[in-house]
């Protein structure tokens, strides 16, 4: 177990169209799980309307805005044991590995509580996933890491078009590009890299029209792991998971891919050394029965809090407990409450999520 007794959670800020709504309930579940521990807990979060900066869940909370030099100034007057970076969507992530890098965290002897540092970056920073992948012996789509315009436009033309590009340590698909030809890659490359703190891309072979899925994988610090779900976007690859409609669990895939499918998220999830929680993207042609592993999210997100909803498993909770050390097995799931968290749900329902436009807001 992690011998800590005051932790540092980092939110999501300030909540805009698309984006953290659904961190708050991350956020609130693992103060809660830290609280049963009898652990002192100290938030950053500006954003005063979410349930987890109500003086109910945090014993210290800071509406400072989600910065590095303001989780700094926190640091050094709160001087935790640990810090959670995992339950504030991509934006916490990004300041936890910018406080990593900068010294920080080791100048006050902070620890990163769940999937260590170069874990995240391995998931997250485009050419190292493609590396890691490559290691693993996982299948990914043809692509190239580029760090400057040129390199985007060559690694196109080698790979053919079209291409997506992808952004590294970006937020909900943000600056990605699809190109069916150079002319719009050239337009466009400029503002992908405006959107990756690391300027860094990957261009990659787009699957137009190929099936997406989801697999929402839960890892203890023992390599013990589970596929909390399935979920599967009716849409195909090139709609943003977060605008498409989404069931689980899955309706259309075969047991061979379902299977397959499950032991190559697993086997992600053990490449990056993850400790939590982690979401993991795959898309496959089901005329061939061929899939490539798209991209990881070593985090909560929007797909693990419907995946939370849908199954039952309180995702964001568990992933806490497993942060401080727990295994799956000595968490009891207390919806059941009888099995552990070591068990997969099992679901004689369907789920389905269609987003929406909540219009009237506007008018």
């Amino acid at each position: 177990m992690e011998k800590v007794s005051k932790v540092l959670v980092l939110g999501s800020g300030g909540i805009k169209i698309a984006e953290a709504a659904e961190f708050d309930y991350s956020g609130s579940q693992a103060l809660k799980a830290l609280r049963e521990e009898g652990i002192k807990t100290v938030l950053v979060n500006p954003n005063v309307a979410t349930i987890q900066t109500s003086h109910s869940l945090a014993d210290k909370v800071y509406l400072l805005p989600l910065a590095s030099w303001s989780v700094e100034r926190v640091i050094e007057r709160e001087r935790p044991d640990g810090i959670m970076v995992g339950f504030g969507g991509q934006s916490a992530l990004s300041i936890g590995v910018e406080l990593y890098r900068s010294g920080i965290l080791s100048k006050y002897g902070v620890k990163v509580l769940g999937t260590s540092i170069e874990g995240i970056e391995a998931a997250l920073t485009r050419h190292l996933f493609r590396e890691t992948m490559l290691r693993a012996g996982l299948p990914i789509p043809p692509s190239m890491p580029a760090t400057t315009i040129d390199d985007a436009v060559e690694a196109a033309e080698k790979i053919g078009y079209p291409v997506i590009v992808r952004v590294s340590f970006n937020l909900g698909g943000r600056g990605s590009i699809i190109a069916f030809r150079r002319q719009d890659l050239e337009t466009e490359l400029s503002r992908a890299f405006s959107h990756s703190p690391v300027k860094s891309l990957l261009v990659e072979k787009y699957l137009q029209r190929w099936k997406e899925i989801e697999y929402e994988i839960v890892r203890d610090r023992a390599g013990n792991s589970v596929a909390v779900a399935c979920l599967e976007n009716i849409e195909p690859m090139g709609v943003h998971t977060g605008e498409s409609l989404v069931v689980a669990p899955s309706q259309t895939l075969t047991d061979t891919e379902y299977q397959s499918m499950r032991r190559a998220s697993i086997k992600v999830a053990e490449s990056i050394s993850l400790v939590g929680e982690c979401n993991v993207q795959l898309a496959l042609d089901q005329k061939s029965g061929q899939y490539y592993v798209i991209e990881t999210n070593p985090r909560m997100s929007r797909s693990s809090a419907l995946a939370s909803k849908a199954t039952g498993y309180p995702l964001a909770y568990i992933a806490a407990k497993l942060a401080l050390g727990y295994l799956l097995d000595e968490l009891t799931n207390k919806v059941t409450g009888t099995t552990t968290a070591f068990f997969e749900p099992s679901l004689d329902y369907l789920v389905l999520k269609a987003p929406r436009w909540d219009l009237e807001k506007f008018w």
